[in-house]
């Protein structure tokens, strides 16, 4: 389809809604606030309601229909301004079940849910910041849905991206709105943000926040372990540094579930080699911030000290490359995890891509250039664990070129992955 807006950043769910909604009569596209949910939204609608505008919201206290009149497709954006307008949307696609009628956005998940979920009607897409590809930092060569493929094909591409350059992006942020600031705009944008979290936010999710410093610490000591599997212990001790008396699991708790529903907090499930998939549900997940830009403010780190962060630095590249995979994935319809075993031997492997038809992508990701045999040995353990369903194993790196190693392993700068 067209997409005549010049300030608009083409996206990776462009092609999926594109695929998608002449066949499917309502969509809902989900995540944090800012992400562009309202911008990729409005490219499709022909008529539009805002329900976080006053005037829409009197409007519909006296004619609640309204929402469902007008020219297809219809946006209803911040849906859960109004929950009852999901209810709205649900009976109207069981009247007419044809595709291409609504596109439903919003901003917090869980929580104040409609009466019905939708399932079977409303489909659900998560959009997430801008990945490397869609900010057009370099030209991507290798395809994540070629690799789940199995195709092993030969890999080639060249990038030209340093360190200092994906140091950049991680504080650059993957908001749209974001890009193009200056420094210190930014600065004053993402602190903006986390205030708004904090103070509004949780205020809208019906949770009054007594202590809003004690919720910003929690948040900074979440940021300062991000990429890990951190017990919830961890978190809290570091959040209290210095304080004889620990908040109770009953007081952080609602901290999670919260920040889960907004799409602030993105653990990444735990994987194990085997198709029994209860005996994941008991290992621990590992931290992810929605946009390792915020976990980086959050840290007082601007380039300048991220470069000198080390194990920050680490962590937040590979949150970095966690933020592209998950866009990827979605897109080739696949789902991401982590892998760490601890017994006979520990055993990681930073993000597991498994497919719709159970084919497995396992991925490193190293803050590096170069890639030694040490890298690569928890990939050819996985390979040794399921066999022909690891469809190919991967090292994301800082490096400048694509290739495969006699082992067969594919190594890929970052800049060079794309969907």
């Amino acid at each position: 389809m067209e997409r005549g807006d010049s300030l608009y950043l083409s996206r990776v769910i462009d092609d999926e809604l594109d695929a998608l909604m002449p066949v499917l009569p309502a969509i809902a596209l989900e995540g944090a606030r800012g992400v562009g949910k309202t911008a990729t939204a409005r490219r499709r609608a022909q008529s539009a309601y805002y329900l976080d505008n006053p005037d829409t919201e009197l409007s519909l206290a006296g004619d609640p229909g309204l929402v469902l009149r007008g020219p297809e497709p219809i946006l209803i954006d911040e849906w859960q301004r109004i929950p009852y307008s999901w209810d709205l949307v649900r009976r109207a696609v069981d009247g007419d079940g044809s595709g291409g009628r609504f596109i439903l956005t919003g901003s917090a998940n869980r929580n104040n849910l409609p009466a019905h979920s939708g399932a079977g009607r409303i489909v659900r897409l998560h959009l997430r910041p801008l990945t490397l590809s869609e900010r057009g930092v370099g030209v991507p060569s290798v395809s994540l849905a070629g690799l789940l493929s199995g195709a092993r094909q030969q890999l080639t591409g060249t990038t030209d991206v340093t360190l200092d350059q994906y140091v950049h992006e991680i504080v650059g942020s993957g908001l749209p709105g974001l890009r193009g600031q200056s420094d210190r705009g930014r600065r004053e944008s993402l602190d903006s943000y986390v205030a708004e979290i904090v103070d509004r936010d949780f205020l809208e999710q019906g949770r009054r926040i007594r202590n809003p410093v004690a919720l910003q610490r929690w948040m900074t000591a979440y940021a300062s372990l991000v990429s890990t599997t951190a017990a919830w212990e961890t978190v809290r001790d570091a959040a209290t540094g210095g304080h004889r008396e620990k908040p109770a699991r009953s007081t952080v708790g609602p901290y999670v579930d919260i920040l889960q529903a907004l799409w602030i907090l993105e653990p990444i499930p735990a994987w194990l080699p085997s198709k029994n998939r209860m005996s994941r549900l008991a290992l621990a997940p590992k931290h992810q911030l929605f946009d390792p830009a915020v976990a980086a403010r959050l840290m007082n780190l601007d380039e300048g000290g991220l470069l000198k962060a080390g194990r920050d630095l680490g962590a937040l590249f590979e949150s970095l490359v966690t933020l592209d995979v998950r866009v990827y994935a979605q897109a080739a319809e696949a789902r991401v995890f982590h892998l760490r075993t601890r017994q006979p031997h520990e055993r990681k492997v930073d993000l597991i891509v498994e497919g719709h038809d159970s084919g497995v992508v396992g991925i490193e990701v190293k803050l590096a250039q170069a890639v030694s045999d040490d890298d690569v040995r928890h990939l050819h353990w996985l390979r040794g664990q399921i066999g022909e369903r690891l469809r190919d194993a991967v090292i994301v790196t800082t490096g400048s070129y694509a290739y495969r190693r006699p082992d067969g392993i594919a190594v890929v700068p970052a800049a060079l992955l794309g969907p």
